[in-house]
């Protein structure tokens, strides 16, 4: 049986306080990780980008201080979703730091 299928079977005869401890446990394991948003030093140098795109999160913050709206940014890039933009908005807020420093490297650039 693999992990996920025995989590699963445990899930179902576990309490809700329990559930509720293993959620606090799994959150604090993740971290700040944030699904949807990869930093590879192999793709865009290592700057957090969108998974499957070579799209960084800086981008989108810069495109949407500079006035396009999400529609816009959607359509300008066909590969991203919805919930692409909701985890680089998610990751900005947490890393604002970061995302503001790669934006000023680039715009030196």
């Amino acid at each position: 049986m693999d992990a996920v299928s025995e989590a699963e079977r445990l899930l179902m005869t576990m309490t809700r306080a329990e559930k509720a401890q293993l959620l606090v446990w799994v959150v604090r394991d993740l971290g700040d990780a944030f699904p949807g948003i990869e930093s590879n030093p192999a793709i865009c140098g290592g700057e957090p980008c969108i998974v499957r795109t070579r799209i960084p999160v800086w981008v989108l913050v810069q495109s949407r201080r500079l006035g396009l709206s999400e529609a816009e940014l959607l359509s300008a890039y066909p590969t991203l979703r919805a919930e692409d933009l909701a985890n680089a908005w998610a990751y900005y807020r947490t890393h604002r730091d970061e995302v503001e420093q790669h934006i000023q490297l680039n715009e030196a650039a």
